[in-house]
C-alpha cells in the first residue's frame, strides 16, 4: 500500500519481550540472564499484583521480567522472531488497534541461539506495537489529546502493513 500522506504509514514503535517464571529466586535471576543475552538489553522485574495461595505467589514477590525494545533493535529482534515462527502469524493474534502477539515456547527457536545448561530453557511472549505517527499527544504531558477515529489503526490495516513490510503470512 502507498500513502498520500506520511502521517497515516504505520510503523511498528516497540516491541516487549515478557517472561513469566512464576517464582521469584533463582529462576527468575536465569530468566533475567537469558533476556539479557537474547535482546541485548537490561530486562526489568515485574512483581506480582495479588497473592494467590494455590500458585504459591505473594504480592509483591518479583516473578516476572520484561523487555522494552525500539528502533533498530526492535525490528532486528522481531525479524529473529517470525524467523523462528517461519514468517506465519494466526490472524487471532491481532487485536482491533492493530497490535499483535506472539508465543515463543522455547528460545533456543530463535536463530543465533546456544544452549547453556547453567541457565536453562524459557518461553516468552512478544508483544508489537503498531501504530501511526502522532499517537505521542495520547501519552504526552502536556496538552494531552485524543485519536480520531479516522486516524486509528484498524485490524486489517495492521495485517495489510505486517504481511507488506515484514514479508509474514497471516493465517
Amino acid at each position: 500500500m502507498s500513502y498520500m500522506n506520511p502521517m497515516l504509514k504505520p510503523r511498528i514503535t516497540k516491541v516487549v519481550v515478557n517472561t513469566c517464571v512464576g517464582k521469584s529466586g533463582e529462576p527468575l535471576e536465569k530468566a533475567l540472564k537469558i533476556l539479557e543475552i537474547i535482546t541485548g538489553a537490561k530486562p526489568c522485574v515485574c512483581r506480582a499484583r495479588r497473592t494467590i495461595r494455590d500458585f504459591n505467589i505473594h504480592k509483591g514477590e518479583p516473578i516476572a521480567a520484561k523487555v522494552t525494545l525500539r528502533g533498530s533493535k526492535a525490528m532486528n529482534f522481531l525479524k529473529r522472531v517470525l524467523e523462528a515462527i517461519n514468517y506465519k502469524i494466526p490472524a487471532s493474534s491481532f487485536t482491533e488497534h492493530g497490535n499483535f502477539s506472539i508465543g515463543i515456547r522455547n528460545h533456543l527457536d530463535l536463530p543465533n541461539t546456544t544452549y547453556d545448561p547453567a541457565l536453562g530453557i524459557i518461553g516468552m511472549d512478544v508483544c508489537v506495537n503498531v501504530e501511526r505517527p502522532g499517537y505521542r499527544v495520547t501519552r504526552r504531558k502536556w496538552k494531552r489529546s485524543k485519536i480520531g477515529k479516522s486516524h486509528r489503526l484498524t485490524k486489517e490495516e495492521s495485517i495489510a502493513f505486517v504481511r507488506e513490510t515484514l514479508g509474514v503470512e497471516v493465517v
